[in-house]
Formats: structure tokens, sequence, C-alpha cells
């Protein structure tokens, strides 16, 4: 059984943190519609759902991904690298412990789950302004007794790895070669973004099905031409907060 761990929209996000786009104002009352239609898409799938709830007082804490990154063995809370979210860490911790071993990442560490990306028993971590170099050592140190390797990986302009680069089937990843350079990736077939749609690379893959945002229309035909078969979710409200299908959930074996 999976489990999708989610948060519910901050009456405030439209504070959130924002790195490289320009502020826009953000449809509240949309964004919970279209998270509650994510999450139900998430149940559709088999997904069981635990939704934590919303925090007035954090405004980024719907992007719940960026809090822990949690693998079959361990569970680890991160440290992330912009002060106002630190918080968010509290509630997500409370609600992991019950399903894995914690492990937390500490000072001077930073690091954003949305920076993780996890093939196989590789560990990729996007070098960027949210997750610095402490925070590999720390990753690796605790990784290390289940035969995990830490790489870090150089991107460009864009907030989070996972904003350049994910996995969208077995052997496959979608990615934006000018984010993120394909070739640090070895023996992964991949499909590159559409370059009208920079910011399309960001997939959600469950066991049996790809969750895609509907507003990359482009790529999308691309995977689709690939064999593959995208479910559409309208996070338009979420894109103006450099988020994406990914950032809004913690998908894990139960």
């Amino acid at each position: 059984m999976l489990i999708a761990l989610t948060r519910g929209v901050s009456p405030a996000m439209n504070r959130c943190e924002l790195t490289h786009l320009q502020r826009r104002p953000i449809d509240i009352v949309l964004a919970d519609r279209q998270h509650q239609a994510y999450q139900a898409t998430l149940a559709a799938q088999g997904c069981t759902v635990l939704a934590l709830a919303a925090d007035a007082g954090l405004a980024d804490s719907v992007f719940v991904e960026d809090t822990a990154i949690v693998l079959d063995e361990v569970a680890i809370v991160t440290r992330p690298g912009a002060p106002s979210r630190r918080p968010e860490t509290t509630a997500v911790t409370l609600a992991l412990a019950s399903y894995r071993h914690l492990a937390l990442i500490e000072a001077p560490a930073t690091l954003d789950g949305g920076d993780v990306l996890v093939l196989g028993r590789d560990v990729f971590v996007g070098q960027g302004s949210r997750s610095n170099a402490h925070a590999l050592t720390q990753l690796q140190t605790i990784l290390q007794p289940w035969g995990y390797t830490v790489r870090g990986v150089a991107m460009h302009d864009c907030l989070h790895l996972k904003s350049a680069v994910t996995r969208v089937a077995p052997g496959r990843l979608l990615l934006n070669p000018a984010w993120v350079d394909a070739t640090l990736f070895q023996g992964w077939d991949v499909i590159p973004v559409h370059p009208a749609e920079p910011a399309a690379a960001n997939a959600l893959l469950l066991e049996t099905a790809l969750i895609y945002p509907r507003h990359t229309p482009l790529t999308r035909q691309r995977l689709v031409a690939e064999g593959l078969m995208p479910i559409g979710v309208d996070i338009s409200e979420f894109a103006k907060a450099e988020g994406g299908v990914s950032c809004c959930s913690i998908i894990f074996a139960a």
C-alpha cells in the first residue's frame, strides 16, 4: 500500500518564497480546489492519502515534499534552505514517526526534498540555493548502511533538481537539458521537455500511474509519443509558487 502524505493549502500562500519567478497573485480558493482534486487523483490511483492540516503561518507548507525524504529503510527529515520553511518539519516529523525510523539533517546543512532524486541506490542531490554540500555529507553518512551512493548535481535557472528532471517510467527520465546535464544519469533513457516549456520536467510516478500537469501540453505530447499515458491534473496556482506535481506529496510504501 502506498501512503501519500499531503498538507492543506495555507491561506498565506501569497507570501510564499520565490527564487526565479516574479510574484503573481495566487487564487487561494482555486488552489484549494486544485489541491483537493490532486488528492482525489492520488486516491483514485490506490494511494491512502494522509492529509495534514493547513497552517496559516506557513505559506509554503503545501509543498510537503521538501520536508522529508522517505525510503524503505528510513525517513530523513530535512532542514529546508529557506529559514521561513523550517517550522514545516514539525508536523511532518510527527506524521512519519509511525511509519519509519527517523534521521535528521542538522545545521549547517540545508536540504529541500525537491532537490533529491532517488534512482535505485543512487541519490542525486541538486546543489542550488536550497541544498548545500554539508547535506551531501550528512545524507551519505545516514544512508551508507543500506548501500546508497549520494551524488551532488549542478543545475541552472531552476529552484530544485526535480524542477529539471524526474523519473517517468522504469529506466526513463523526463529532463530539461538546459537546466541539468543529461549525461550525469548514465544508463537512463532521457525524454527532453519541449523547448517552449522549460518547467515541464516535473512529474510524479506512482506504481502504476504517471501524474502530470495539464498546463504543459507540448511536453505531454512527447510523453504520449513515447508510449506513456500521463494523468493530467490542474496545478496552475501552484506553478505560480514554483511548485509542481511532485512537490505536494510524499509518497512511500506503508
